[in-house]
C-alpha cells in the first residue's frame, strides 16, 4: 500500500495556505478562497494539494466511483453535488479506491458517509457534512466540466490547496517543486 501512496504529496510538503494567501490572493495566478466554514474536514489528511480534476453529478455517483477508479497522480477529485444533503456521494469503499489509486483528495459539495472509517485513511477529504443514505447509481454526471460552489470556480488542471485554515484554487501552481509531474504546462488554457 505505502507504494500506491507514494505518488500522492505527503502531507508535510503542502504549503501554508495563510502564507500562500499572503502572497499570492491579489496576484496576478488569479487564487481565489472557497468561503469560509462551508466545507467540514475528513480523512486523515489535513493537509493536501494537486491537480484539479471535476465531476458533476446530483445524488448519483457511478462517475465519483470511475474516476477514483483511475491513477490518482497526486490530484483532487473536485465534486459537485449540487449542495445536496439528501444522501452521500462518496463513502469507505470509494475512498479506499481513491487512496489505492494515489489521489491527494476529494472535495465534495454534498455529503459523504462512512465518516469514522473515511477518517482513518491517508485521504484528504473536505464535504459539506454526512449523510448515512448512499446516492442512487442511476445518472452518470458529467466528468471534466468547470464546477463552481463556495464562491470559487474549480477548472480541471488548475491547482487546489487545502489544510485546516481553508481551501484556496489557483490557475497555476503556488508551490515549488521539483517533481516533474505537477508540470502546469498541459493545464488547460483560460485566457
Amino acid at each position: 500500500m505505502s507504494s500506491s501512496s507514494s505518488s500522492a504529496p505527503p502531507p508535510s510538503v503542502v504549503p501554508s495556505l495563510a502564507d500562500l494567501c499572503d502572497v499570492h490572493v491579489a496576484s496576478p495566478t488569479r487564487a481565489s478562497v472557497v468561503e469560509s466554514g462551508l466545507l467540514a474536514s475528513y480523512g486523515s489528511r489535513r493537509k493536501f494539494h494537486g491537480r484539479i480534476e471535476t465531476v458533476r453529478c446530483l445524488e448519483s455517483n457511478p462517475t465519483v466511483r470511475s474516476t477514483l477508479s483511475t491513477p490518482g497522480r497526486g490530484r483532487v477529485l473536485v465534486v459537485d453535488g449540487g449542495g445536496s444533503r439528501r444522501c452521500a456521494l462518496l463513502g469507505d469503499e470509494i475512498a479506499r479506491l481513491a487512496v489505492a489509486n494515489s489521489w491527494s483528495g476529494v472535495i465534495v459539495n454534498g455529503c459523504i458517509r462512512d465518516s469514522a472509517i473515511v477518517n482513518k485513511l491517508d485521504l484528504g477529504v473536505r464535504a459539506l457534512g454526512t449523510h448515512p443514505v448512499k446516492s442512487i447509481k442511476t445518472h452518470p454526471g458529467e466528468r471534466g466540466t468547470d464546477v463552481n460552489f463556495g464562491g470559487v470556480e474549480f477548472v480541471p488542471g488548475w491547482w487546489v490547496y487545502v489544510d485546516e485554515d481553508g481551501v484556496m484554487v489557483s490557475e497555476m501552481p503556488l508551490h515549488g517543486t521539483a517533481d516533474p509531474s505537477d508540470d502546469a504546462s498541459d493545464a488547460p488554457s483560460r485566457l
